[in-house]
Order: C-alpha cells, then structure tokens, then sequence
C-alpha cells in the first residue's frame, strides 16, 4: 500500500512541474499550476462520486476501472465484494438446506419472533397444527386458543413440554415444547404422541383393574390367615406359626402395593379444577406427627414440628394429608434410632412449603433424579424390609402436580435428606 501512496504523491509532483514548464514558457506559471491543481482535485472527485455510487446503489466495480491510488482502492472492494457475495452464496445454501430438513421433519416446527408472532413453520406444522401460510405474522396463541397453552407460553419456564389436545384433530395429543434462541426469539415444536397417550391409558386401566380385581381375593385370604391365626394361638406350633405370619406379612405387603396403586390410578385421572377446598394443614401436621412418632415406636426420634399456625392451603385435604405423610413416614423409616426428624410447614415470598430434614442414611446424587419413579428402588431389600411398596414418591409427585406445586430432593448419603413440596401463592389461604 506505501508503494501505491509514493505513486501517487510522484504523479502528483509530476503534473506540478510539467505545469510549471509550460508555465515558464508562456509566461503564466502561476495560471497552470492553478489549473493542474484543479484538474489533479477534479480526477479525485470524480472518483468520489464514482465510489459514493457504488456505495448507494451496490454496483460492482472491475479493478481496471480506475488508475492511481484509486485502480487499488477499486480492486480492494472488489476483492471485499467478491468474498461477501462467496459468504453469502454458502450461507444462503446452508439456510435453504436447512429449511428443506426442517421442512421434512415429522415434528410441527414453528418460528416465533419476540413479540410471539409467527415467522415461519413447516409441512408438518400444517397438518398437526392446523397453520396456513395466510397466518403468518398472527400471534400464535390467537390461533392456538387453549388456556393451558396460553399459560405455558407467558410463564416463560419451558424445562418441561406440554401435553395437550391437536387443535386441528380432536383425537390427536401432541407433545409442545418451547426452545428460546437468539434475541428472545422462541421455537415451537409439537410431536405427536397419539400413540404413546393411548398406551399410557391402557396401561393404567389394566392396573387399576387388575389392582380392583385383586381387592377381593387379598380380603379373602386376610381373613383366612386371620382365623387360622386364631386357631394357632389356641394350639401352638411353632413351625407352623412362622409359616403364618411370613403369609400374613405377604398378604399384608400385597394389600398396601394395591391400595397404592389404587390412589395413584385414581390420581392420574383427577382434575386440578376439582381440588379448591381449604385445608387446614398446621393440624393435619399435628395428627401427621402423633402417628409418626407411634410408628418410630422404640427406636425413638426425635421428631420436631414448626408450623405456621395460621397458614392453610388450597387443595384436597385427603391427597395433601397422603403426601405430607408418605414424606413423613418415608424419613421414619430410614433415619436410623435416635436420629433426628425436623417437619417445617412456612410461607415466604414464593409461597407456601412443607418440609422433611432427617438425619438419616441419605441417598446417592445418582439415583435421585428417579426417585418419584413407580417402582424405583435405591436398594430394593432394604426398601422391602421397611414395608415400603415403591410407589410412594410417584404418589407424593402426582399429588403435587394436581396441587400446582413441585418436589424438590437434597440428600447428602450418610447425612441425611431433605424432602421440600413447594406450593405458589395462588394456593396459600389465611382463615379470616
């Protein structure tokens, strides 16, 4: 670039003193340098004028359009020109290719703008959707007018999808889930999941029959065990005695895994809208609490309640009184004798919350994520000698959910745990 500049100062020097020759000779130096500084300043701005056009209008400029200092000003925006329009022929490639395998996902895919108005959608988002090209640039809850779906797109936590009803098919579920990107900009995706909700149904219709169709014929045989028991203790057999109580035991364990299932079918079927009665939660916890420490009996916790008095709750007493106990006999059970067992029932600004600390063997990090699964067991034998069926948590879980509220689980093993059900301000009540 030097060399092209000291060009440029030669070339003009060279026009000064070819100026100031002609100058000598007729007489009028002052005149022609004058006049070759004119024309020096004119080549300049025609050049400017030429490259302010070129600027405004994005015409493309050939290097030998100029000559000087300005052939390679030319031939540098040139240059910049020619890798904008290679970057732009890539990027524009990549985002047609990138629409075309949007466009053939099975999955409904819409493009949402900051304000919630629809940019773009695909193939699929037509048929799950019901969207047409004349919608785009409506806000998508004006076409999707469902109260949940509105709730879920203004409350801006999208770790968990949403499952709802296709609003272009009755008999269609879809899955919806919201992934914020860029400047506040939200993806949609919806999937359907028809099939998978179908199999859910059958799935807890088969176990709640089968779980009602096995009521019956576990009374039957508590009954029997009950009378031979009797019998027993009039002619005592030792032998036979333990057999007993080991069927007693099973028959026992069987009654309470199907009563369990039992509430958690009847759970999965229940409506948030139904459950608006207020509970009176500080002495449900009272009641809780004398049951917590008969069932801790001789190993002797120390069992401790502080509760807010005048704090009580929206909801289903029956479903909230099983939650608050499964917690509090779940740390009953495995907090060792002696241990200690703290029950906190307070509102702060988020809400209201009820929580379990113990002292008691904790549990590992890996195996909390999956406690509230039916059925999971952190160490299954000494789960059963506890009495537990594996399907309290799953209850605990679905209690809230019906409630609004969420679980939340910090265990350190060896420690202890601590198990927090968190409740929002809409479900706190104050008796007047």
């Amino acid at each position: 670039m030097f060399n092209h500049w000291s060009s440029e100062v030669g070339r003009f020097l060279l026009v000064l003193m070819l100026a100031l020759f002609l100058g000598a000779m007729i007489g009028h130096i002052l005149l022609l340098l004058w006049l070759a500084t004119l024309g020096y300043l004119f080549w300049h701005l025609r050049h400017v004028f030429r490259l302010e056009k070129w600027l405004s209008e994005m015409k493309a400029f050939q290097p030998s359009e100029g000559g000087g200092i300005w052939g390679e000003i030319y031939y540098h925006l040139y240059r910049q020109q020619e890798r904008y329009r290679g970057r732009k022929r890539r990027l524009t490639g990549f985002l047609t290719r990138f629409q075309e395998l949007i466009k053939a996902m099975p999955d409904a895919t819409v493009v949402l703008n900051t304000a919630g108005e629809i940019e773009w959608f695909n193939d699929a988002a037509e048929q799950l959707l019901g969207l047409r090209s004349q919608d785009r640039g409506q806000r998508i809850e004006n076409l999707i007018r469902y109260p949940a779906f509105t709730t879920y797109l203004q409350q801006g936590n999208y770790q968990e999808p949403l499952a709802m009803r296709s609003p272009e098919w009755h008999d269609m579920h879809l899955s919806m889930l919201i992934v914020p990107y860029g400047l506040e900009q939200r993806l949609l995706l919806a999937r359907d999941v028809t099939r998978i909700h179908r199999l859910e149904e059958t799935r807890r219709d088969f176990v709640a029959n089968v779980s009602h169709e096995l009521r019956t014929p576990l009374t039957v045989i508590n009954g029997m065990v009950e009378n031979i028991a009797d019998v027993m203790a009039e002619h005592p057999d030792a032998h036979l005695q333990r057999s007993i109580d080991l069927v007693q035991e099973q028959a026992r364990h069987m009654t309470r895994l199907v009563e369990d299932l039992l509430t958690l079918s009847r759970l999965e079927t229940s409506q948030p809208s139904a459950i608006n009665g207020v509970v009176n939660v500080p002495q449900m916890l009272q009641q809780i609490g004398d049951e917590a420490r008969a069932l801790s009996g001789a190993r002797g916790h120390d069992i401790t309640l502080m509760v807010e008095e005048s704090l009580h709750l929206k909801g289903d007493e029956g479903q909230l009184r099983s939650a608050f106990s499964n917690l509090i006999s779940n740390a009953v059970r495995y907090t060792p004798p002696g241990g200690r067992i703290a029950v906190r029932w307070y509102q702060d600004a988020s809400g209201a919350h009820f929580e379990v600390a113990d002292t008691g063997i904790g549990i590992a990090p890996q195996h909390v994520p999956r406690l509230t699964e039916r059925f999971y067991r952190v160490d299954s034998g000494r789960s059963r000698e506890s009495g537990g069926t594996g399907l309290g948590l799953a209850i605990v879980k679905h209690i809230l959910e019906l409630h609004d509220a969420r679980l939340s689980i910090e265990s350190t093993p060896g420690k202890g745990s601590t198990f927090a059900c968190h409740f929002g301000l809409v479900r706190v009540a104050h008796p007047t």
